[in-house]
């Protein structure tokens, strides 16, 4: 990822757009302390129809660019708006026919910066979200959108939409771990998100593309295993929850996510524990316990056989990782411009 388009215009919601430029630029600089071979990330601030960019809050910003100075880019944010979105978003057809000549680009749509994309007719048959006070209306104007009250992120192939200023930040930390890597990643986290766990919406982006897809009914699962996987589950209850047979459940799940139920949920088990052995002191007995594994050699057996690694050998080394982008990070000032 080399470049970033953030769109602005008017009634922009401020920190839908500061924040996702705010984050990435953390992350390209941690990059660049790390030195080697590396291009500076270009993040370009844009304006449908010219000219600075007013804030609903008075505050404005410089923007020296429009759409047809966007030559190349690899990621595309469309902020929130702050206020009823629907006019707005028909105020800039040149933004519409824009987005649609890039199609192709992954897009990140923060709240009723959706609006955007379905005027666009990018949503069209696809899942979304938007903000939750808009709900109502946006299912009545674009009905041909797969509207997800339930969910605070979606992706649709290269399009994600965030419900809120905090869900995007989850869409950015996964864009982070797959430019700059999961030790950068953890650091952006620490420093934007540092009272927040890492998510059940954030583990489901990082999930193979092949593993979208819109069965509901499978969703559903998905969303439930995440919060209950720490319980001693078996086939036939993941199955009698949702009043499915388990042959059902188990040809309906691997047609959508190319996995069994208890393969997806050893995976989720996984990257829990995972996450606690880098961020957490708790003992192996005590992961292993709040991750639903029996006992702790239940728990090595599985983990060794995933990760070709013990979890104390785990653990050790992706401190030492972290130790050493936290270490590197003080030398800010060493950076050139």
């Amino acid at each position: 990822m080399q470049h970033v388009t953030i769109i602005g215009f008017r009634k922009v919601l401020g920190t839908s757009l500061t924040i996702p430029m705010e984050m990435l630029n953390a992350a390209d600089l941690m990059q660049r302390i790390q030195g080697g071979n590396y291009r500076k990330l270009q993040l370009q601030l844009v304006h449908p129809a010219g000219g600075n960019i007013v804030l609903t809050a008075g505050l404005e910003l410089v923007c020296k660019h429009t759409l047809a100075d966007v030559k190349h880019t690899d990621l595309i944010i469309v902020p929130a708006l702050w206020g009823n979105p629907k006019g707005v978003a028909r105020q800039y057809p040149q933004l519409l026919e824009w987005l649609q000549q890039h199609a192709d680009t992954p897009v990140c749509a923060v709240g009723t910066g959706s609006y955007f994309l379905a005027e666009a007719g990018l949503l069209d048959n696809k899942v979304a979200t938007t903000h939750w006070y808009y709900f109502d209306q946006f299912a009545a104007t674009y009905p041909q959108v797969i509207l997800q009250r339930d969910r605070f992120i979606t992706r649709a192939g290269n399009i994600y939409c965030a419900g809120s200023v905090n869900s995007v930040r989850d869409v950015m930390l996964h864009f982070i771990e797959q430019h700059y890597g999961q030790a950068i990643a953890s650091e952006v986290s620490r420093h934007f998100t540092h009272e927040l766990k890492r998510t059940y919406t954030q583990s489901f982006l990082n999930q193979r593309p092949q593993h979208y897809h819109e069965d509901e009914t499978v969703i559903e699962i998905q969303d439930w295993l995440h919060n209950a996987y720490h319980e001693p589950l078996t086939l036939e209850a993941i199955a009698a929850s949702h009043k499915l047979s388990v042959r059902t459940l188990t040809r309906r799940f691997k047609r959508a996510t190319g996995r069994s139920p208890m393969q997806y949920l050893q995976q989720v088990r996984l990257d829990n524990a995972k996450e606690l052995l880098r961020n957490s002191n708790l003992g192996i007995a005590e992961i292993a316990f709040s991750t639903g594994y029996g006992d702790s050699s239940q728990f090595a057996v599985q983990f060794r056989k995933h990760m070709k690694s013990s979890p104390s050998a785990y653990r050790e080394l992706v401190r030492k990782k972290l130790f050493q982008v936290n270490r590197e990070g003080g030398a800010e000032d060493s950076v050139p411009d």
